[in-house]
């Protein structure tokens, strides 16, 4: 090889690491952080790992800078902001470890470390540039992957001695068990939350409910691609597949719409939250904005985890109305799904503009023949008609036995909240073994119709459910396919609904059999209504799940499991597609019926 040649390739390969050296740098030291918070490590490690993490900030400051320089570096106005507060944090954090006696204590909390070093991590990922075609996996294997990569992640950081309030008192199988069911937004859980877990890993528990509830994908491409401002042709096709959007060129302007839709949602009923509980329950400001912080989270992602002993059920909290509307409001909110949310956005703008705004602000308006499309139309009746159904079937069966300790208005309320809870979000404020049967079995319908799809919840999905009564109500009318408000539902949408029910029920046949086996002492409804809970990822429990046996523990981690990412698509992920489809074979009618 001649000796330009090898100058070329050896500049080329130092090129190469130096890009990439700032990013494993903050990786190795994100989780040496987490290590450290994680781990009671001792006083004469602490001066060395201060050196540590001020190297790893300078090397973000350089790293950020060294891009500025760059002449053909052109960054958008959000990335400048970013960088410059980047800076700006990472010099504090740099003077609050070396002069500690003159700074703010909180600048030299490991905790604010933390978040500065994560930010890097951020800033320094985005810079890769990863082509998920080229990870010889497609859309449904990525997404599987990336749910139990998220899964054994947050078990791994839930069994840290620091994690709990007594060390070492947490089983793996347990500490697994909460980090399947907050990914997969369960609720879940064989412990008490609010006693078993620290600051710690209550916050690890945030982290896991957001990656499950928007999907880290779906985290991580919008990141990146707002760092880079562009994105390649294969990785936006990978995202479309994993995020079930329609137009390729939509791919990114969709993801945005979702990160800031869901964090904006978030943060008003942190607000909210915060507003509607008294501040007479906390020790300190802190500990209630942080039960703000999580239990938005919590509502928002469908997850139903609380920081309470018996959920909203704990008598502080079980007669706090507003606080039960509010909750109410987030995961009916997140469990609606992003593109419906956005679709209804869309139409109280174009009524604003067209019905309300005076005739000289008209001029530019453009004309939208269907601004409702199909998909939102049959989302938003089913959950009405699903809402206004539960909540008086409830206030019925219900009215002189959970409910016969509220009065008036508050009866209507926990009604309210005891039908749509149901649908994926947990959260009880009532106590779910004292249920009649008529009320479990609606309960059941109820957990596994779920929520929406492209949401933060689970089940079969609402539009799952109304594409088979339409289904039955075409062939009543003797119709061979479904029409509806002057559209025809297409083939394929009818085909995976009827194989998402038939697989829904044949796994949830299969846990009940294998629970049924493994916890003989239990009534078969309350298992039943465990396996549809764990199923439909809706973490409503009639009081059994801290006493299973590993065996079942281990069933419902699997179901939630399948729950979540959808048993479909695992069997998509796991076969070989068909590549020639080009041909048809003499059609001829089966006897049914």
């Amino acid at each position: 090889m001649p000796l330009y040649y090898l100058k070329d390739h050896l500049i080329k390969q130092l090129k190469f690491v130096l890009v990439r050296l700032p990013f494993w740098i903050s990786f190795i030291t994100l989780f040496t952080l987490i290590y450290d918070l994680g781990f009671n490590t001792l006083n004469d490690y602490h001066y060395h790992l201060n050196i540590m993490y001020n190297i790893c900030l300078s090397i973000g400051m350089v790293a950020i800078a060294m891009r500025y320089l760059n002449k053909g570096n052109h960054e958008t106005t959000g990335v400048k902001i970013f960088d410059v507060f980047s800076i700006l944090l990472f010099l504090t954090l740099i003077i609050a470890r070396i002069l500690p006696e003159h700074t703010i204590r909180f600048f030299d909390s490991n905790a604010v470390i933390f978040f500065g070093v994560f930010l890097m991590v951020v800033r320094e990922f985005s810079v890769l540039q990863l082509n998920l075609r080229q990870t010889r996996m497609n859309p449904a294997q990525l997404f599987v992957v990336s749910f139990l990569l998220i899964i054994f992640i947050g078990a791994f950081m839930l069994s840290f001695p620091k994690a709990t309030n007594t060390p070492g008192s947490l089983r793996y199988i347990d500490a697994l068990f909460t980090a399947t069911s907050a990914v997969c937004v369960t609720g879940l859980s064989t412990v008490d939350i609010g006693a078993q877990f620290t600051i710690f890993g209550k916050t690890v528990m945030i982290f896991l409910m957001e990656c499950g509830g928007l999907g880290i994908m779906t985290i991580a491409s919008y990141f990146s691609f707002f760092f880079r401002g562009k994105a390649s042709y294969g990785n936006q096709l990978v995202l479309k597949d994993m995020s079930y959007i329609d137009k390729l060129g939509d791919v990114f302007a969709t993801l945005k719409r979702i990160i800031l839709i869901s964090g904006v949602i978030q943060f008003i009923g942190m607000i909210a939250i915060f507003i509607s509980i008294r501040h007479q329950e906390f020790n300190s400001l802190f500990d209630r904005v942080f039960f703000s912080i999580f239990h938005a989270v919590s509502a928002f992602c469908n997850a139903g985890f609380s920081t309470l002993p018996e959920n909203l059920y704990t008598f502080e909290y079980r007669f706090n109305y507003p606080l039960h509307l509010i909750i109410a409001g987030l995961f009916i909110m997140g469990g609606l799904g992003f593109p419906i949310v956005f679709n209804i956005y869309k139409y109280v703008q174009h009524l604003i503009i067209n019905r309300l705004l005076p005739f000289s602000m008209k001029e530019a308006k453009v004309y939208v023949p269907r601004v409702i499309n199909l998909s939102t139309r049959i989302i938003l009746i089913t959950t009405i008609a699903l809402i206004v159904g539960g909540t008086f079937l409830v206030y019925v069966l219900e009215y002189n036995n959970t409910l016969a300790e509220h009065e008036g208005i508050g009866k209507l309320v926990t009604a309210f909240f005891t039908a749509t809870s149901p649908r994926t979000a947990g959260f009880a404020s009532v106590d779910n073994n004292l249920f009649s049967v008529s009320t479990f079995l609606l309960i059941i319908l109820l957990m596994w119709i779920g929520a929406s799809p492209v949401s933060t919840g689970g089940g079969i999905k609402t539009s799952t459910f109304a594409i088979a009564i339409l289904n039955i109500w075409a062939l009543m009318k003797g119709k061979s396919r479904i029409e509806v408000y002057r559209r025809e539902v297409d083939q394929l949408s009818i085909q995976r609904a009827f194989a998402i029910i038939f697989l829904s029920l044949f796994v949830i046949g299969c846990a009940i059999f294998a629970l049924s086996f493994f916890e003989p002492n239990i009534d078969l409804l309350r298992l039943a209504y465990e396996a549809f809970s764990a199923y439909s990822t809706s973490g409503l429990s009639a009081g059994i799940t801290a006493k299973l046996t590993d065996p079942s523990k281990v069933t419902l981690i699997m179901l939630m499991f399948i729950g979540r990412v959808s048993m479909l698509t695992i069997l998509i992920a796991i076969s070989k597609k068909e590549t020639l489809t080009n041909y048809r074979y003499p059609t001829e009618e089966i006897l049914i019926n």
